[in-house]
């Protein structure tokens, strides 16, 4: 049986779209671990990029940071987190939130610094104050890029999640984890599919997003 015929059997199956193992609630469990941890990484990746890139303070510091994140195994560092919280979400989110931290705030505070310094200098010649520079002329111009890094997070996010299911937890990832376990590669390749189309749909949700929060004019300089 090739990919394709278990791809549709699996989908196929009417007893995969209900119950506590149906679709519905393993996407729905799926997007939950996915949300709460792009929340937390964007609360952290999102001000610390904006005010380092705003001041031009501390780029060498969230470079070394961002490096050593991304060095970190996930499943390891899953494992470190189970041995030592036991079971829970908690030893979940924070493989995910450091897996995503990196992009958010390196991206932002490039997207800062990387803002045509005219209008900066020109807002505060006006005497506006720093604040409103950063919020009301830099962030608007950097909104593309800052998004940009949303969006890569996001999307590694929602295709690591499946690491829930090696702690008992929910998520598609529990038909890849269950799959491999009871031999059934029909659940494994569903498991997979889910997790593409959740990624797909990350790259969809980001681009409307894009279309709606950047102004025309941004979008036309950056075509340009």
């Amino acid at each position: 049986m090739n990919v394709l015929n278990y791809i549709q059997s699996f989908f196929s199956d009417g007893s995969h779209w209900h119950g506590y193992d149906g679709i519905p609630q393993r996407v729905w469990e799926h997007l939950q671990y996915s949300a709460a941890a792009l929340a937390i990484a964007a609360a952290i990746g999102l001000p610390t990029g904006l005010v380092t890139g705003h001041t031009g303070r501390g780029g060498n510091a969230l470079a070394f940071v961002s490096a050593g994140a991304r060095a970190l195994p996930t499943f390891g560092l899953l494992v470190l987190m189970f041995v030592w919280l036991g079971l829970g979400v908690l030893p979940v989110m924070i493989p995910l939130v450091v897996l995503a931290v990196p992009p958010v705030l390196i991206t932002t505070y490039e997207a800062i610094r990387n803002v045509d310094p005219s209008p900066v200098d020109a807002a505060r010649g006006m005497g506006m104050p720093e604040g409103k520079i950063l919020l009301q002329v830099e962030v608007p111009a950097a909104l593309p890029l800052i998004l940009s890094g949303l969006r890569s997070a996001a999307i590694q996010i929602v295709s690591t999640a499946t690491i829930a299911a090696y702690v008992s937890l929910g998520g598609v990832g529990r038909y890849i984890v269950d799959g491999l376990y009871q031999r059934n590669y029909e659940k494994v390749v569903g498991g997979a599919t889910l997790t593409a189309v959740l990624a797909l749909l990350v790259l969809v949700l980001f681009w409307a997003v894009a279309r709606l929060a950047v102004s025309p004019g941004v979008r036309r300089r950056r075509a340009a």
